[in-house]
């Protein structure tokens, strides 16, 4: 009872309507017709006035929407005599906007379960061991969280002590648990699945992956899309080929009653509704799948996109050197290079050390201590492991210190090598690459499949390791070498449009803003990628691009077939 009550009062022009109505029913029941005709006449030529102010305000704004057919249906029905015809008409403009706010809520549905769920309360660990609460913005970094079962991750962090599963489909649609353990970031408003969990703060709340989402889903959930505006620009002729039409019945039947009968069947109050819904829903859809657009216009120009261009680094490949190939000289066994090689590097904080500490462990090989470590800037390590002397590094560095000939060999494009002596001796070679994310040709298929011409890398790594990149995922143009500002040029002088970058990291800021539609890769919310992008992909994962394009696609069509259908089609074809 309650919640129909709450509908009256939530669309209070449908319930006037249907009061109308009701008391028009009952005077003609008890005949009294020329009251219920004034009874009608007078409501609906109130609703056609309110309709008509504010249909003057959008002609004075620039902008001549559809509604003129129907406040001309209305003053034409009642001028004929034809009252209740005038309030079918008023009916469907009064349920017409309520039913747009009910669609609008629910198409935005994702979105407010995203900010409902925004962490507000943490626990910290205190220096004597006790849990104190606080809001995340008390929150400092280093600072030490409890997170319980079930729970949100307050602020972005390391987890410590032992790992856990957490639930990260609010932040980026993945439906099954995800493993994080002792060391490794965990993104705010990440859930806590099964047990306690400690983590370390590494941001403030303002600056966690939540936070962001928040305000890059507002900004979204505020935007209006142009293909309402679109709608409108439609208007033009559809209103006059309505009024000409019923012009003609008139004129050919010579009775006034003709004009008003065409004049309510063209009144198009379907079109005003689902074109916006159909946008709204397509921005939902989108942010179920982990990708948030920002405003509506993006979505029509995403549906459009006849090129795109990629960043090589961390966009194509996964932006992080992993060991590729393992090849142990003579008389050494590939686990034990792996193992001495990581034995020794496990304490230096050059980028390459922790690939091969971790190729170790994803071999299960157990890391052993080192001593005596010493670090060669730009060159080598060279430490004590199990009592034997284990250089790592250079070619040239390995040479130097072993006195035992180094095995060069050939090293293909987007290659680095690691070069390992023992005792003396040459032990081999770990090569390492940044790899290319196993579903990269895959999208840029599927993008050609949906319309993109032209699909481009701008990079700044050599030409050589960008070729060898583009030639296995069908890439054909390659402009490689590139600072920021010749992205930024490059995307300017592609001709054809509209053009969408997908980048990732800070240096693709400004050419994500340049481009007609900026995608900022990863869940990397706090990025300045991310704050000049028009589209986030919130989940790692390429793919996202294509399947997001497929969304807009399909949602301009839904919203076209309204235009021209009346929107009869539109939730269906949902």
């Amino acid at each position: 009872m309650e919640r129909t009550r709450t509908w009256w009062v939530r669309y209070p022009m449908v319930t006037a309507t249907l009061a109308a109505g009701l008391v028009g029913a009952v005077l003609t029941a008890t005949g009294r017709d020329d009251l219920t005709h004034l009874v009608l006449t007078v409501y609906v030529l109130a609703v056609a006035a309110r309709q008509a102010w504010s249909m003057v305000a959008s002609l004075l704004r620039g902008s001549f929407g559809l509604d003129v057919l129907a406040v001309t249906a209305i003053v034409a029905t009642v001028l004929v005599g034809d009252v209740w015809a005038a309030l079918v008409v008023v009916l469907m403009l009064t349920s017409g906007v309520a039913l747009e706010e009910y669609a609008t809520a629910r198409a935005h549905r994702e979105v407010s379960a995203l900010l409902a769920r925004a962490p507000q309360r943490a626990h910290r660990v205190e220096a004597d061991g006790a849990v104190s609460e606080l809001t995340v913005d008390q929150v400092q970094v280093g600072d030490l969280l409890l997170v319980k079962p079930g729970e949100a991750v307050p602020v972005d962090g390391t987890v410590e002590g032992t790992g856990a599963s957490f639930d990260e489909s609010s932040l980026t649609g993945e439906s099954l648990p995800v493993e994080h353990g002792p060391g490794e970031q965990v993104m705010s408003g990440s859930v806590s699945l099964e047990q306690v969990v400690h983590v370390r703060a590494t941001v403030p709340a303002r600056e966690s992956q939540y936070q962001k989402i928040v305000e890059l889903v507002e900004a979204a959930a505020d935007s209006k899309a142009p293909i309402v505006r679109l709608a409108d620009r439609y208007a033009v002729p559809f209103t006059a080929v309505s009024l000409l039409i019923a012009g003609g019945a008139w004129w050919a039947s010579g009775d006034p009653l003709r004009f008003a009968q065409v004049l309510v069947v063209a009144t198009p109050c379907p079109l005003l509704i689902a074109a916006p819904v159909a946008f709204l829903a397509g921005m939902s859809r989108a942010a179920k799948n982990g990708v948030v657009i920002k405003s509506g216009g993006v979505l029509e120009q995403l549906a459009r996109v006849r090129t795109v261009a990629f960043d090589k680094t961390g966009t194509l490949t996964y932006g992080h050197p992993v060991v590729d190939l393992v090849e142990p000289a003579a008389g050494t066994d590939g686990d034990e290079l792996v193992a001495f090689a990581a034995a020794a590097e496990q304490y230096s904080p050059h980028v390459l050390a922790q690939s091969v500490v971790d190729a170790a462990r994803s071999r299960g090989l157990e890391v052993p201590p080192a001593t005596e470590v010493v670090e060669t800037t730009a060159a080598g390590v060279e430490a004590l492991v199990a009592g034997r002397r284990v250089v790592v590094g250079k070619a040239t560095h390995v040479a130097a210190v072993t006195g035992a000939q180094v095995e060069h060999g050939t090293t293909a494009p987007g290659r680095l090598t690691v070069h390992v002596g023992v005792d003396g001796r040459y032990a081999g070679r770990l090569v390492l690459a940044d790899e290319v994310r196993a579903n990269a040709a895959g999208t840029i298929a599927s993008l050609r499949g949906l319309g993109v011409r032209h699909v481009v890398m701008l990079t700044g790594d050599a030409q050589a390791t960008a070729d060898h990149v583009a030639a296995g995922i069908g890439v054909d143009d390659v402009r490689a070498g590139l600072l920021p500002a010749g992205k930024v040029e490059a995307v300017a002088a592609l001709a054809d449009r509209p053009v969408m970058m997908v980048g990732d990291g800070v240096n693709d800021a400004p050419v994500l803003a340049a481009a007609d539609v900026g995608v900022a890769m990863g869940a990397k919310g706090a990025t300045a990628a991310s704050e000049s992008a028009d589209v986030v992909v919130m989940l790692d994962d390429l793919g996202r691009v294509a399947t997001t394009v497929a969304i807009c696609r399909r949602t301009v069509r839904v919203a076209l077939d309204a235009i021209w259908l009346g929107g009869s089609n539109g939730p269906r074809h949902r």
